[in-house]
């Protein structure tokens, strides 16, 4: 590679007084030498002009005499992002370098928010790069003659790699990716851009397939991220959940102050609008310099809060993971982390969203909600300093991400199921893929199976003479284009004022418990709810301040797997004395009080604690192997009890463990001695313990939306929810009773298993207490680790005043 070649990204750099770091010169090397890749690099480092120079460069190198000329050149870069707000970031960057450089070149983005005007004029004069998301990469191959819009394709970028790939919707880029590949007639160049995780070759392999050998080009530029924590006055011996944070709200407040501009990140919407109404409450100067941004704000909220950030007028932003990814808001110089993240690469996601340029550290503030979560800012600093990531995972065989690209390709030019079985094959969530389940899904788009042949709606896909298969109905082509994507969300309604100005959007289910004049907290604002109509909650605003803000399904997220190994190793060295952290060394008192009550396991032990109180009896587990694995661990352990000893139980679990309680005496001993956790049936067992089957349903009806079962309606007439689950319900019926062997049945009871449930986490977590020393503590108290479990199992049945009264109780109680 000639050094010349890369003259005109070194005078533009040089013209803004910017060295390319190593990897970015790499990058464009690789590139114009033909390779195809991924790029590892840290946020703010310059990855977008690693990828987008060399396609330049590559053009003005075969172009040298005509590069400055306006050409009719036709669509040469697709760059796909995972999140609209990504797009236009992007597509500005991208047509400042060509505007600087005087490269007549036309960068434009393509997604939902697009006119129907602006996409007309990309089908007739194609921009050189396309900005889009997965949903509309998809669209665009249900375009009719579709390959002359990819005939002069250079490259395809994936941006966020690591956010797409364990999703279906990394599943519509690898078909999609496959399909335009296999339709050219020259090697086009493949590269994502990916954060680090722990499999960097398996993200390779799932972009790229198994031809290529694997290129992956880790940037050296070393991203110093200072991760601070903030410790409260007085250490809580006896901590629970949730209650801690805003109690800090005085120790926030001056590091707020102290910095330019700030994202405070929460782990839940509902806590987003809390933190948002406290500071307004406490710093009334912050109006107008403060703003909240989560995804069920309405999209004009959130693109104004995102051009705010940017252009440097807003102090602070609370959000959650909506601005997790990779925006580019330069003011922005520190980050605050209320709550543990519960994993690090999403710990680290969000710490790079300050410094967000190449040079500067990224500062984390660590605000805990419990004590306990101080250990897992150790283990976040730790597994940090360490590079240790979590590793992610594509799914495998979704049959209806499959059935729903089947009938994108025969909305638009159509395809030869011989042809099309090879590509389908070479991608990685579907390797695996046989010809008998091929065979079923061709039956399934053209007749509807077995089951639904005797219905017309389900045939949507012809077979011609030629043998090709093609949608000619024009009714079927419009709904299947308005129900593209993998993106099911849980029912929400609309929020809006009585003049029917939009506020955003909040789930059903928290306005099927409220009443006409009840107030809640949302989008900045006390409202008062006055109705439902149609599919809006019709409010008006209250002058009348409410603390009760909406919640929203699934908001608790759950260890990763990595971080509560990381977890493990900080209690271990805790019981060596080896307190290297700040963290630890506040914790001591706590964990002197664990021990010298009970003892703190390590990594060869498994701690099972039992406490009998007036309340009733109590066992406490610590696998500390996340919420969503010891909510099964505890529906298991609890059923294998019942077989043998009749008696009922109530489960409480947290990250840590999980607690078994009942009124009558549980006979855990004599459990442990049958060998309460042996792995032999214990698939049956966790089939048993749990309703599956009411599980498996409502996953079909995402099974079904996708794979175009069932329809979700028309722009501004969607089908009614109860319609939704009823129509998925009726159908899940039907399958189970008369086609037990459909592919799209057992997808759904395979996801419950796999992704809901995380069986193999279940598995590995049940092997690893076989491989420990089982310790059975009878402590004279209730320890600090049982506590917390135990305030969460009372968060049931009592109300938030009475249950802090309760718990000031409680701890009098131990602490006497």
């Amino acid at each position: 590679m000639v050094e010349s070649n890369l003259e005109p990204a070194l005078n533009y750099f040089k013209s803004k007084d910017w060295k390319p770091f190593d990897f970015q010169v790499q990058a464009w090397k690789d590139y114009l030498n033909g390779k195809s890749g991924i790029l590892n690099a840290p946020t703010g480092s310059g990855k977008t002009f690693a990828l987008w120079f060399p396609v330049l460069l590559s053009y003005i190198q075969n172009n040298p005499d005509t590069w400055h000329t306006s050409k009719n050149n036709g669509l040469r870069l697709i760059w796909v992002t995972p999140l609209r707000a990504l797009a236009m970031d992007i597509q500005k960057a991208m047509q400042e370098v060509c505007d600087s450089m005087g490269l007549p070149w036309q960068v434009a983005v393509r997604n939902g928010d697009t006119s129907n005007k602006d996409r007309e004029s990309q089908k007739k004069n194609p921009p050189e790069c396309l900005v889009t998301t997965p949903e509309t990469l998809h669209i665009l191959l249900a375009q009719k003659n579709n390959s002359r819009l990819f005939k002069n394709l250079e490259a395809i970028v994936i941006d966020e790699w690591h956010e797409l790939m364990g999703n279906k919707r990394g599943v519509q880029v690898q078909l999609a990716m496959a399909y335009i590949r296999s339709k050219l007639q020259y090697p086009i160049k493949v590269w994502g851009i990916s954060a680090t995780i722990g499999n960097l070759e398996e993200a390779f392999r799932a972009l790229l397939g198994d031809k290529l050998s694997v290129h992956i080009i880790k940037s050296e530029v070393e991203k110093k991220i200072n991760i601070r924590t903030v410790f409260p006055d007085e250490l809580e011996k006896y901590p629970w959940a949730g209650h801690l944070g805003i109690k800090l709200i005085d120790k926030v407040l001056p590091i707020i102050d102290r910095h330019q501009s700030v994202l405070l990140f929460t782990n839940t919407r509902a806590q987003t609008e809390i933190w948002y109404q406290k500071i307004m409450e406490t710093r009334p100067d912050l109006a107008g310099l403060a703003a909240v941004h989560h995804g069920s704000l309405d999209q004009k909220v959130r693109t104004w809060v995102e051009e705010a950030l940017h252009l440097g007028k807003l102090k602070v932003v609370v959000c959650t993971s909506s601005l997790d990814l990779g925006v580019d808001f330069r003011p922005v110089d520190a980050v605050i982390q209320v709550g543990s993240p519960k994993g690090v690469a999403r710990f680290l996601q969000r710490a790079g969203r300050s410094g967000h340029q190449p040079g500067l550290p990224s500062e984390i503030y660590f605000v805990p909600t419990h004590s306990l979560e101080l250990i897992e800012a150790a283990a976040l600093r730790k597994a940090t300093e360490q590079g240790d990531m979590e590793s992610i995972h594509c799914p495998d065989l979704p049959y209806d991400v499959l059935i729903q690209f089947l009938v994108t390709l025969a909305v638009g030019d159509g395809f030869y199921p011989e042809e099309l079985f090879p590509i389908v094959k070479s991608t990685y969530s579907f390797k695996n893929l046989d010809e008998e389940e091929y065979r079923w899904i061709l039956s399934f788009i053209t007749k509807g199976g077995d089951s639904l042949s005797g219905y017309e709606e389900f045939a949507k896909v012809e077979i011609d003479e030629n043998g090709l298969f093609i949608v000619r109905n024009r009714k079927t082509a419009m709904r299947h284009r308005l129900s593209m994507g993998t993106i099911v969300s849980d029912p929400m309604l609309k929020v809006r004022f009585q003049n029917g100005a939009f506020l955003g959007m909040v789930e059903e289910y928290f306005f099927s418990k409220m009443k006409p004049g009840d107030r809640f907290f949302f989008s900045g604002r006390n409202l008062e709810f006055v109705k439902i109509r149609e599919l809006s909650a019709i409010v008006k605003l209250s002058k009348r301040k409410s603390s009760n803000t909406p919640s929203y399904m699934g908001g608790r997220i759950s260890l990763t797997s990595k971080l509560s190994g990381k977890i493990r190793e900080i209690l271990e060295e805790s019981n060596k004395a080896v307190h290297e952290s700040e963290e630890i060394q506040y914790l001591i008192p706590l964990l002197e009080l664990q021990r010298s009550l009970s003892l703190i396991p390590d990594k060869n032990t498994f701690l099972i604690e039992k406490n009998i109180s007036k309340d009733g009896h109590h066992v406490f587990f610590y696998p500390f192997e996340g919420r969503m694995v010891h909510e099964i661990l505890g529906a298991l352990t609890a059923y294998r009890l019942s077989v043998s000893y009749p008696i009922s139980f109530s489960i409480a679990m947290n990250d840590y463990g999980f607690e078994l309680h009942s009124d009558q005496h549980i006979p855990i001993e004599e459990a442990l001695e049958e060998d309460l956790f042996t792995c032999k049936n214990l698939d049956e067992d966790i089939l048993a313990c749990i309703n599956e089957s009411e599980m498996a349903k409502r996953k079909f009806r995402d099974v079904a939306t996708i794979s175009g079962l069932i329809f979700q309606g028309y722009p501004g007439k969607p089908v009614k929810l109860k319609h939704l689950q009823s129509n998925s319900g009726i159908l899940f019926g039907v399958f189970e009773d008369y086609d037990p062997e459909n592919l799209l049945l057992k997808q759904a009871h395979r996801e419950v298993l796999e992704m809901q449930m995380e069986k193999n986490k279940i598995l590995q977590a049940v092997q690893k207490i076989n491989t420990q020393q089982i310790v059975l503590q009878k402590p004279s108290q209730f320890t600090p680790f049982s506590f917390p479990i135990m305030v969460d199992r009372l968060r049931a049945s009592l109300s938030s005043e009475s249950l802090e009264d309760r718990i000031v109780k409680m701890k009098a109680q131990l602490i006497s």
